[in-house]
């Protein structure tokens, strides 16, 4: 048995479906307010709903009752409800939920993270105190760093609307980056479990291509034949938002946005291609869909 933990999410949703099609049986944890029709999709899946919070100890306890592998990508970073934050969700609550797996004789945890970044964040430290926690638990894991997923960096809630030929581009837009599809951090997650060559690892994930903004903006302009207009956010003003900032949140995403302007996240993504037998998706068939060529998939 498998546990889902952040089941309703964009990534999980995702994982979810995965573990269907493998014909895994998995535990699904909502929460009392998750949303009616993604719990009734997850239950649809063959997944048994529980239910729980990362900031409640009690009900990570019954969640991780009889579970073989834990699986999480939850985050308060592009959801939240009422007492949410960095700090008691993305920190504390995934060392409870470590602490619970443990107590409950959990044999492996997948956690998603990222990897690392010049600029300091509330995320980062949180992601690497759970990291490290997990090297000192005793569990079996599988830590995951993939990159900027596509599906939420290219897409109008960042700025980048191809609908109406309009993308954010942040300092020069040439900083170089492997850009990851969420489906194929979907694909590594599942492909961890009961997978030797998975346990007590730690994998940066990048896609098969390095790409800047602007290289995507001119693949997005030779599909729809009109030129962008770029909204440009100078490094500089992401510095000083990084620097100034009182909410960790908004101090994280300044931190990212810094990030996918100077660029940096270019490395070998081999050893985990190899060891999961995950082949990368490039970039090209996304554009396509949002562009218009292929329409939804």
């Amino acid at each position: 048995m498998d546990l889902l933990i952040g089941a309703t999410g964009i990534l999980g949703s995702q994982l979810a479906r995965r573990l269907q099609a493998a014909g895994r049986s998995f535990k699904a944890m909502v929460r009392t307010s998750s949303d009616p029709a993604k719990r009734q999709a997850l239950a649809a899946m063959g997944a048994e709903i529980v239910v729980g919070d990362l900031k409640d100890e009690e009900t990570l306890r019954a969640a991780c009752a009889g579970v073989t592998n834990v699986i999480s990508t939850a985050s308060s970073t592009l959801s939240r409800c009422a007492g949410d934050d960095i700090d008691s969700v993305d920190r504390e609550g995934h060392l409870s939920l470590i602490a619970a797996a443990r107590a409950a004789g959990v044999k492996h945890f997948v956690y998603v993270s990222f990897p690392g970044m010049r600029l300091e964040s509330a995320l980062q430290s949180a992601k690497r105190a759970v990291e490290d926690a997990l090297r000192q638990s005793g569990l079996s894991y599988t830590i995951l760093q993939p990159t900027y997923f596509y599906e939420v960096w290219c897409s109008p809630a960042f700025g980048f609307d191809a609908e109406n030929a309009k993308a954010r581009v942040f300092g020069e837009g040439e900083g170089p980056i492997h850009w990851i599809s969420m489906f194929d951090v979907a694909d590594a997650a599942v492909a961890s479990l009961d997978n030797p060559r998975a346990a007590n690892q730690t994998f940066l994930m990048g896609g098969p291509e390095v790409l800047t903004q602007n290289e995507i903006v001119r693949r997005c302009e030779k599909l729809t034949g009109r030129s962008f207009e770029r909204e440009v956010i100078p490094l500089e003003v992401l510095a000083e938002q990084h620097r100034t900032a009182t909410d960790p949140l908004a101090r994280t995403f300044a931190a990212l946005s810094h990030l996918c302007g100077e660029g940096g996240w270019v490395f070998d993504s081999n050893p985990m291609r190899e060891a999961l037998g995950i082949q990368s998706r490039s970039v090209d068939a996304y554009l396509e869909q949002v562009c218009g060529r292929t329409g939804a998939k």
